[in-house]
């Protein structure tokens, strides 16, 4: 049987791991498609008015946090922005969460797990050893 610390070291290295690869898909989508991805800032962020090369350099900003973040390294700056961005991102929503039954609304509470293992794995950052730099 493993240990207490090798059990918990494990899950937040399988937190690290599916918040990095969920962070990653949106952030593929501003090279993939750079028109969803500043619709969504528009309709979220009231941010419009973003053209391919501010998606372009947004995500290249967000992969080079996501590599660090998924290695491990500089935990306090790196999980806390992931757990600050994901933040905003949850509560950009707030207007699907009044109407939950509305169309596909019901999807926006998807990101509230997310958000939790976000704040687990911040709060826990100093015992999620498995597979980091420094």
């Amino acid at each position: 049987m493993l240990s207490l610390e090798k059990r918990i070291a494990i899950s937040l290295f399988g937190l690290r791991l599916s918040i990095f690869l969920v962070m990653l898909m949106w952030t593929i989508d501003k090279f993939l498609n750079p028109a969803h991805a500043a619709a969504v800032y528009a309709k979220f962020y009231g941010i419009g008015g973003l053209d391919s090369g501010v998606m372009a350099t947004l995500g290249a900003m967000e992969i080079a946090l996501l590599l660090l973040f998924v290695a491990g390294v500089q935990k306090l700056y790196t999980y806390g922005a992931v757990l600050l961005l994901h933040g905003v991102s949850t509560l950009s929503s707030f207007n699907q969460y009044l109407a939950p039954f509305d169309g596909a609304n019901l999807l926006f509470f998807a990101p509230w797990p997310m958000l939790a293992a976000c704040g687990a794995l911040f709060l826990l950052r100093d015992q999620d050893r498995l597979l980091v730099i420094g």
